[in-house]
């Protein structure tokens, strides 16, 4: 596509071999890391879930928790990461003196990096996108605890597609043998929810039209507005984002199509956190208030506001099934593999 620069296909390719040796480390994933469990649902055999919210357990064994000098966070990789990091500066500067520790912020180049990171023990807390958030949680034991919000309600968006405004394309159905952009495999608005929702609506993916991953929300919009793409799904928020920042102009495109809502990214931390440090930390994240250039970042969300995954991601993973679409290590190690085999086409193609 037009957009890529030469270092962001050598980063795709990047990703694309740190995805298939993330598969490769899944595969080698020893068969328990807690013993006996009784209960384990969806979660890796690293992990159990003895009270059943679907979430990893907080390990029995005090030497199995981590209490680190410093905490690594990071966000969903949606975007370009950098834009982040400078986003997020007043609030991780805060969370380093409301916990007394030191903060740096982690910048990751995909859903797979971000995922590993928290499996690895490198990441200790951080933003995940709304599908793979659901990944996050079976794979590397991650706690959903927030969503970025207001107060009265936490904030969501909506799968939309957008094509060019001078297009002939009126209904999904128009896009039938198009060149069609989903993001990621892991993605929910992405790839899950079109794979779910879209048949219904007379557009059947790679049936009427053949999957183009993208690798991000950002990049699918700029590659219809340049004409790589016919159409696109992508979160409306990232949408809304990208013209608030002057990097495109909603009247250069034409929603065809829009979702019911879904909950936004979560943020969540490692399992394995101590718990006294951990409560600590949820309390920074719950008093903060953002600052005028994160509330105009996030559409006017001024907090993080309590959530559980059990009860907030019901409809996220109900969409999942629908779709035929897997939350398990199985159905992750699939979609990586996936996403790697596109990402690496994708970087030969810029050579």
């Amino acid at each position: 596509m037009q957009h890529f620069a030469p270092f962001q296909a050598k980063l795709s390719l990047a990703s694309a071999c740190a995805a298939l040796a993330f598969t490769a480390f899944l595969g080698a994933a020893p068969a328990s890391a807690q013993g006996a469990c009784a209960n384990q649902g969806d979660l890796d055999t690293m992990y159990c879930d003895a009270n059943k919210d679907l979430v990893a357990d907080t390990p029995t064994d005090p030497k199995k928790r981590k209490n680190p000098s410093t905490l690594v966070f990071t966000y969903t990789p949606v975007e370009d990461p950098a834009v982040y990091a400078k986003i997020f500066e007043p609030f991780t500067q805060n969370l380093a003196q409301c916990t007394g520790k030191k903060v740096v912020f982690y910048q990751v180049q995909s859903n797979a990096a971000e995922i590993e990171a928290m499996r690895s023990g490198r990441l200790h807390v951080g933003g995940f996108s709304t599908g793979p958030t659901a990944y996050a949680v079976n794979i590397a034991g991650a706690v959903p605890f927030a969503v970025k919000g207001t107060e009265k309600e936490f904030q969501g968006y909506n799968l939309i597609v957008v094509v060019k405004k001078d297009s002939p394309y009126q209904k999904l159905s128009d896009l039938k043998g198009k060149k069609f952009a989903h993001t990621s495999p892991s993605s929910n608005s992405g790839h899950m929810a079109p794979m779910a929702l879209f048949p219904k609506e007379g557009l059947k993916p790679e049936t009427d039209y053949k999957i183009l991953f993208s690798g991000k929300h950002d990049q699918s919009v700029l590659g219809v507005r340049s004409g790589d793409y016919d159409g696109a799904a992508v979160a409306s928020d990232v949408f809304h984002r990208m013209a608030a920042r002057g990097q495109v102009k909603e009247d250069e495109f034409r929603v065809i199509y829009r979702s019911e809502k879904f909950p936004t990214s979560s943020f969540a931390y490692s399992h394995d956190l101590e718990p006294v440090l951990r409560d600590k930390m949820l309390k920074c994240f719950y008093d903060y208030r953002f600052p005028a250039d994160m509330q105009k970042a996030f559409d006017g969300a001024d907090r993080f506001v309590p959530v559980t995954y059990k009860k907030d991601w019901e409809i996220v993973r109900n969409v999942a099934e629908a779709g035929g679409e897997s939350f398990s290590r199985t159905g992750y190690d699939k979609e990586t593999a996936r996403e790697a085999a596109a990402a690496a086409k994708k970087a030969a193609e810029k050579k």
